[in-house]
């Protein structure tokens, strides 16, 4: 029986494995393990590749979500809106900054932040108070809107910033998913005011293990975040403010360097096996993944729709094929939202959503045997 996995590391791991162990080896000579000469150079060429001029290597997607937000100054008595059908670790960030979070619907199109429950609920629950917004439910300050670009796909970042714009309010991009992609020619982490990467190991652009980063073109965030990462130090030994422990490592980012150099190739590749996916899956009863006319995708995920879903997932997992729900439940109905008072039927588009999704194996090195085994496979249970 075929297996395919999900995400194939290994692949990756062969392409760049020659030139990993050479900086490796450099590392281990000098023994400069962190905040070094590669996390130095990944940050400049980082930085280059989204066209933005500061990139801070922190240590992992949340932590880069969190520093973003507290290098907004956003903390106690504010809140920020966000998208409830993301990985959690994006609400998580918001509460960790002391922030109330204000979890709304998605555009059930590309699963992105809707701006229209934006705007109502600005509309609806918030009076402006001397410049700023104040929400009539809760009485914090509205401070921020916090899009995720989800599975690859940007939001709709021009409609968010006349929004934001209008009411006096930060963007923050959650671009967790989306190394490489692009909005109007635009690369992701550089449309908002501050942006956050993830380099989990199993995204586009990932370590061997945990990392993250900032991207900003104002230079006191940049600032900010580089004294959050590093106990709030402005020098060494010098404190000047609470900070936490969170910074790149030599290690991965010697890793990160040598898969940026593969990043487009890569990206380039993951559209090529979502065409063909997009092609071969229209006449069945799924939905297929739809792309923005503003939106160059780079399906971190590819994500079909089904009302059978949970039986079309056992099917495929049965036959040797890597799939995955993301996200099976929803942010604001999760546990550890029990004290924000969010029900069942707030969000009716996300938790829709949260049953239907079904993410089919998606990465550059799947062959056209692999994929035309997913199709056939599919086409077989809807037989």
């Amino acid at each position: 029986m075929n297996q395919i996995p999900l995400v194939d590391l290994h692949a990756q791991y062969e392409e760049i494995k020659d030139e990993m162990y050479k900086l490796w080896d450099e590392i281990f000579e000098s023994m400069y393990l962190y905040l070094g000469p590669n996390v130095k150079s990944f940050e400049k060429e980082f930085a280059l590749f989204n066209h933005v001029k500061h990139c801070v290597g922190v240590g992992s997607g949340t932590e880069a979500v969190h520093f973003a937000l507290r290098a907004l100054g956003i903390g106690e008595g504010d809140e920020v809106i966000a998208p409830s059908h993301t990985f959690f670790a994006t609400i998580e960030a918001i509460i960790h900054a002391g922030a109330y979070p204000v979890l709304l619907d998605i555009d059930p199109k590309w699963y992105i932040l809707s701006p229209e429950a934006v705007s109502n609920y600005i509309e609806r629950y918030c009076s402006k108070e001397k410049n700023v917004l104040k929400d009539k439910k809760t009485g914090k300050i509205l401070k921020a809107i916090l899009p995720v670009h989800i599975y690859g796909h940007t939001a709709d970042m021009d409609t968010f910033k006349d929004i934001a714009n209008e009411y006096n309010l930060a963007v923050i991009e959650d671009a967790a998913q989306a190394h490489g992609a692009e909005y109007k020619g635009e690369k992701a982490g550089a449309l908002g005011d501050i942006a956050a990467f993830s380099f989990y190991f199993s995204k586009n652009l990932g370590a061997f293990g945990e990392g993250g980063a900032v991207t900003t073109n104002n230079d006191e965030y940049a600032k900010r975040v580089r004294r959050l990462r590093e106990h709030g130090q402005k020098d060494k030994y010098h404190h000047q403010s609470i900070g936490y422990n969170s910074r790149l490592d030599e290690l991965q980012a010697a890793v990160l360097r040598c898969k940026l150099k593969l990043l487009k190739k890569w990206n380039d590749r993951r559209r090529e096996v979502a065409s063909f996916y997009n092609d071969a899956l229209q006449d069945l009863p799924v939905k297929i993944p739809a792309e923005a006319e503003w939106a160059h995708h780079v399906y971190y995920l590819y994500v079909i729709r089904s009302e059978e879903r949970d039986e079309l997932f056992g099917y495929l997992k049965d036959r040797g094929i890597g799939c995955g729900i993301h996200y099976p439940i929803p942010c604001h109905l999760q546990e550890a939202m029990k004290r924000y008072k969010y029900k069942n039927g707030d969000l009716p588009e996300t938790e829709k959503t949260a049953k239907e999704v079904l993410s089919l194996p998606m990465h550059p090195h799947l062959s056209e045997d692999d994929t035309s085994y997913v199709v056939e496979t599919i086409r077989e249970f809807y037989k």
